[in-house]
């Protein structure tokens, strides 16, 4: 009888050590919402230096800057990763091709921008955050650490990489209570949705995971600018530490559950490689 009942005990504890096994490695709970995910390009950028998005590019060769949000739907759910920008100076400044307000390019998606119940925020620079103002009823999550070293407690910028109206904004919808700080790495935010951290393009920039019929999805933004980088094994050229920027890289292969899955944040590619359905629009599927 004592043997039988150690034998339960042995299996049923192995099989709890395997699912907190699995939930380390970025598997996804059976119960997790499946999410439609779709990048929405905004804008372009034109010819933008190669070696602005590749470390060690030919300086002389041109690429195209595809300037995108992400969308993330699940019944209950409508969940942005990043908000673009739309503030007049840096329209002016970077005369992007065919631009038009990210919550345009959403609302044209069929997405009341009001409707966005989240926004993950992968890092705090302009042509990701500044678009935060433009989705009235959405939580913005961020690393604690992203958020601390830039934002100041009077929303004033505490280092160089953030636009002053921004930190300015982060903090008044801090004050707001629509800020959540999120700790750390591996962290599920939300059902099915679970942020990374590593890649150091900014101080603590985070990458996002999502559970889609196709399997888990990689939402990488500024940790993997292009294509390029991920499967020619490269670093971004912007970045803290280009050493973890590729461990981060690597560890993108491991969550998704194909390398196609792993969607970086800049590349045009994006949407030839996920046509449909077309007009600016990609079903990553």
């Amino acid at each position: 009888m004592r043997t039988r009942r150690a034998a339960r005990l042995a299996l049923a504890l192995s099989g709890a050590l395997g699912a907190l096994g699995a939930c380390r490695s970025g598997a996804v709970r059976p119960s997790a919402p499946v999410y439609d995910v779709y990048a929405i390009r905004f804008a372009t950028i034109p010819g933008f230096p190669a070696r602005a998005f590749v470390a060690g590019a030919d300086s002389a060769r041109r690429q195209d800057a595809a300037m995108m949000v992400w969308l993330l739907r699940a019944p209950g759910r409508t969940v942005l990763v990043d908000a673009g920008f739309h503030r007049d100076k840096f329209v002016r400044q970077w005369k992007p091709a065919d631009y038009r307000l990210p919550s345009d390019a959403v609302a044209a998606s069929g997405v009341d921008p009001a409707s966005v119940t989240d926004v993950v925020l992968s890092h705090i620079h302009w042509d990701h955050a500044d678009g935060l103002d433009l989705f009235p009823r959405a939580r913005v999550w961020v690393q604690r650490a992203e958020y601390e070293y830039y934002v100041g407690a009077d929303g004033t910028p505490l280092h160089p990489g953030i636009d002053p109206d921004d930190a300015a904004m982060l903090a008044a919808m801090r004050a707001a209570g629509r800020v959540m700080l999120v700790d750390g790495d591996g962290r599920e935010i939300l059902p099915g949705i679970t942020v990374y951290t590593g890649g150091r393009h900014t101080y603590a920039s985070q990458y996002a995971t999502v559970h889609t019929r196709a399997g888990t999805a990689v939402i990488a933004s500024d940790n993997a600018y292009l294509y390029e980088n991920l499967e020619r094994h490269r670093p971004i050229a912007q970045t803290f530490d280009s050493v973890s920027n590729l461990a981060a890289q690597e560890r993108m292969k491991a969550l998704a559950s194909s390398p196609r899955l792993i969607v970086p944040g800049h590349d045009p590619a994006v949407f030839v490689r996920f046509p449909k359905p077309g007009g600016g629009v990609a079903h990553v599927e």
